[in-house]
């Protein structure tokens, strides 16, 4: 009743709320347009996922701060989700291990890599990913710019009573000797700026620059140094091309974009300058309820921005998401803007396959239950399909029919539990009847025996077979215990009882594959048998036309020959020695007819 109470009295107003356990415990934090409506949402539907079935038990008490804008709801959202991280919330990864570079703030600044950011009023560019590319730019500025690697404290005074000496630096050319006052503090400075530019992407200004220098060097006959300046140009250039250029015209955007499956969501993070991809970084999400990817896309745009300190007025994303009125949202449909999405897009899926590889290995139980719930989803399951079996059958001209049953166990084969069926019933060769009796009897079987009954039932054939095959389910009251499908060879359709209307499956979906993986190795084990089978009958049919030779006479036979064509070779002494005189005469007569 005091919920009731609280959600009647919300207002109609944007702003952040927060769900309280009967302890006290902060459960969950959401933003909304309108306080009221969302906050009802939870309370007057039937909720499909059961986290949020959970949640919307253990509230006791809801909290709400109303704002101006949506703005203010996501960056409110934000801090208080980083502040008390609740338990159904989502938690984007912490930034504080990612390296930054740094320009301190002092007389004649230095450059360097951190990974501690410091309220001192020195500059950090970052955080970057990869360490690996802060020290590739920072190698880039050493070889185009003459900077300081001391730490001494080059004030005007200690300057001026020539408390330093110049180092080895000064003597091989890498320093210009400021510690000696060798080089001004403007002269320094203007360096410092244009590594400021060449950090944040724009090569542009230091591109014109070192070709007017060039140019003068080469007009005051100064070859030597002519040529060092084509070297960092061609340095700076090639720097450039490594970035992948997207279009000049497209300057300060952010590109995001995500890849979910049922568990986990993928967001892509690019940082476009003058039309370069100086910055890329993809976070992996845990979920938490069933969120959707729009809210989980708009939680980790503004997470994002904030731990690369993006200023950006424009980003690109892959649909409309809700970020209030200071940022710019384009959804690209055409040309080189489009063209960025689908690459960002392509790198969170690259991540994703990678992650998925990885977790196979170190985590195979992860790996298990997301493919479980992934199958439930695409195959629209109640259930998880933990335990799966699949029929086939299998006959050539009519002859020796048999069927396969193969059975499928989180994900994997279950080989133990695979199962041969010779067809009884079926005269001819008539798949319909055949998979209706094979199913009928292996569940008949199930039945009486105790066992554990599947989760999903895949059929090898269309909409024949799988109407076969219900049939007998019908009969055994298991229609609407047991999910069963049908998959055509042709297209890979698939067909669900009383749809005319195939599925298809993306191509690409581990689910498509593991049926496939089942109907193939249920094909494999079924035409083995059939083989098998074929071979044993072709071996004793030639006996079995010798008048007087029974069965148990062709099976001692066989124990001891083990072939029809070594027992054709054989001397009547070795066949009597098996079967006694007057069947060895019968048998040694009839080879003998046979040859004339």
């Amino acid at each position: 009743m005091e919920l009731e109470i609280q959600i009647q009295t919300l207002p109609n107003q944007p702003g952040v709320y927060q769900y309280y356990d009967k302890n006290g415990v902060i459960l969950y934090v959401g933003k909304a347009k309108n306080l009221k409506k969302r906050v009802a949402s939870y309370f007057n539907k039937n909720h499909e996922y059961g986290k949020t079935k959970m949640l919307v038990k253990k509230i006791a008490n809801i909290k709400h701060i109303v704002v101006n804008t949506e703005t203010d709801a996501l960056l409110l959202e934000n801090n208080l989700i980083k502040k008390y991280q609740p338990r159904y919330n989502v938690l984007l990864k912490d930034d504080k291990t990612y390296p930054w570079i740094c320009i301190k703030k002092e007389r004649y600044p230095r450059i360097f890599l951190t990974r501690n950011v410091i309220k001192d009023g020195s500059e950090y560019y970052g955080p970057y990913t990869s360490v690996r590319a802060v020290k590739a730019l920072l190698d880039l500025i050493k070889e185009l710019y003459l900077l300081r690697s001391c730490n001494y404290d080059l004030s005007e005074k200690n300057i001026e009573i020539e408390k330093y000496k110049v180092c080895l630096d000064f003597h091989i050319g890498n320093c210009k000797g400021g510690c000696e006052g060798l080089q001004t503090e403007a002269n320094y400075n203007e360096d410092i700026s244009a590594i400021r530019n060449i950090i944040k992407g724009n090569f542009k200004d230091s591109l014109v620059l070192f070709e007017e220098l060039m140019i003068q060097f080469s007009n005051d006959m100064e070859f030597e140094e002519a040529q060092k300046i084509k070297e960092k140009i061609a340095l700076l250039a090639n720097y450039q091309a490594k970035s992948t250029v997207v279009n000049p015209s497209i300057t300060n955007v952010d590109v995001f974009s995500i890849v979910s499956d049922e568990t986990y969501s993928y967001v892509n993070f690019f940082k476009i300058i003058n039309g370069a991809i100086i910055q890329s970084h993809t976070s992996e999400i845990k979920k938490k309820l069933d969120e959707s990817d729009k809210e989980l896309l708009e939680l980790a745009i503004i997470e994002i921005r904030q731990r690369f300190n993006s200023t950006s007025k424009e980003i690109y994303v892959p649909f409309e998401v809700n970020l209030g009125e200071t940022i710019k949202v384009t959804i690209p449909k055409l040309g080189d803007k489009k063209r960025i999405v689908d690459l960002s897009i392509r790198n969170a899926k690259y991540y994703r396959q990678d992650r998925l590889k990885q977790i196979k290995i170190v985590d195979p139980d992860r790996h298990v239950n997301r493919i479980m719930l992934q199958m439930q989803k695409d195959l629209r399951l109640t259930v998880e399909p933990r335990h799966i079996e699949c029929f086939d059958n299998s006959n050539i001209q009519g002859t020796n029919p048999v069927s396969a049953c193969v059975v499928f166990k989180n994900g994997k084969p279950s080989k133990k539990d695979y199962r041969h069926f010779n067809i009884k019933t079926v005269e001819g060769p008539d798949d319909f009847a055949s998979m209706e009796e094979v199913v009928f009897r292996r569940y008949k079987r199930l039945l009486e025996e105790g066992q554990d009954l599947p989760q999903l039932i895949v059929i090898d054939g269309g909409k024949g077979q799988l109407s076969a095959s219900l049939k007998s389910l019908d009969v055994l009251g298991l229609r609407n215990k047991i999910a069963i499908i049908g998959i055509a060879k042709r297209l890979e359709e698939i067909y669900y009882p009383g749809d005319s209307v195939p599925m298809y499956l993306d191509k690409t979906s581990e689910s498509l594959k593991i049926i496939q993986q089942l109907r193939n190795e249920a094909h494999r084990f079924s035409i083995t048998h059939h083989r098998n089978k074929r071979s044993k009958n072709s071996l004793t049919n030639e006996l079995e036309e010798i008048s007087g030779i029974g069965n148990q006479t062709i099976v001692s036979l066989m124990k001891h020959f083990k072939s029809v064509k070594r027992i054709s070779e054989a001397s009547f002494e070795a066949i009597e020695n098996v079967v006694g005189k007057s069947r060895a005469i019968k048998i040694v007569d009839y080879y003998k007819n046979k040859q004339l």
